[in-house]
């Protein structure tokens, strides 16, 4: 199965198909997506690219930390 993730998908689509996105996204920093309800409200609109642009993070630091795991960034 490949594990292809898209920037604009919903972090709740991500992780629906794939559970282990959210810890991927603790260890880059996005700490609050596993407080609890935070999925079910703000990952229904939050897409991987608007976090990275909110938390102002490298776009390749979090490709290569997916890929590390064994996703890869479209």
């Amino acid at each position: 199965m490949e594990k292809v993730l898209s920037l604009d998908e919903s972090i709740l689509e991500m992780v629906s198909r794939h559970p282990e996105v959210i810890e991927i996204m603790v260890e880059l920093g996005f700490k609050d997506i596993a407080k609890p309800g935070m999925l079910q409200t703000a990952g229904r609109f939050m897409t991987l690219s608007k976090g990275i642009k909110l938390k102002k993070m490298d776009l390749e630091h979090v490709k290569l930390t997916f890929e590390r795991h064994g996703f890869e960034i479209i």
